[in-house]
């Protein structure tokens, strides 16, 4: 009987309000779309997916510069229900069938936004202290310093992006194929 903690690799990619002027400070942000997969550790295919948008309410009027860097419509965040409930949904899909997980995202920011709007919601955090960040994971993968982004890790590896970059649920499954190459393929 399997009971590692991380027989899943919990994957999530989030987006978030935000702005190219300014209006919308970085502590204010808030999720408006939750993207996961969970990746299974046994056989580095996605077992599940869960996506849904959030209604933001500090700055509920999505700014042209998020609608344009990531599709997501104004009608999406309207007629989405609100953090408590979708991180409530969130937390009964991942341990309804997958107890055993590890969160991983690209980078350190989906783990400090979700902090940010836990707390701002006086929601518990739904994740243990553990995280992966495959962005770091990904530069000692190739033995370099550099950071890379999700898309520039993609063509590093000759992955073709699918889906549209900047969707929760498109990245997540683009970062969980650089990951399965990084577990099953030696840097070349």
């Amino acid at each position: 009987m399997e009971t590692k903690r991380s027989h899943y690799y919990l994957i999530v990619d989030l987006e978030a309000t935000c702005c190219n002027n300014g209006t919308i400070p970085r502590h204010e942000m808030e999720i408006i779309e939750i993207g996961a997969v969970m990746l299974n550790r046994a056989t580095w295919e996605i077992d599940s997916e869960f996506q849904q948008f959030i209604q933001p309410v500090r700055h509920p009027q999505l700014t042209a510069f998020c609608t344009e860097l990531t599709s997501i419509q104004q009608q999406d965040v309207d007629q989405a229900s609100r953090f408590p409930e979708v991180i409530s949904n969130f937390k009964e899909w991942i341990y309804s069938s997958f107890p055993h997980y590890v969160f991983c995202s690209w980078g350190n920011y989906d783990k400090k936004q979700f902090i940010q709007d836990c707390a701002f919601h006086n929601v518990p955090y739904p994740f243990g202290s553990e995280h992966i960040n495959i962005k770091e994971e990904f530069s000692e993968y190739l033995g370099v310093s550099k950071r890379y982004g999700m898309a520039l890790a993609l063509n590093e590896l000759g992955i073709e992006l699918k889906g549209t970059h900047h969707r929760g649920i498109d990245d997540a499954r683009n970062i969980a194929a650089i990951y399965r190459q990084m577990k099953t393929q030696k840097p070349s």
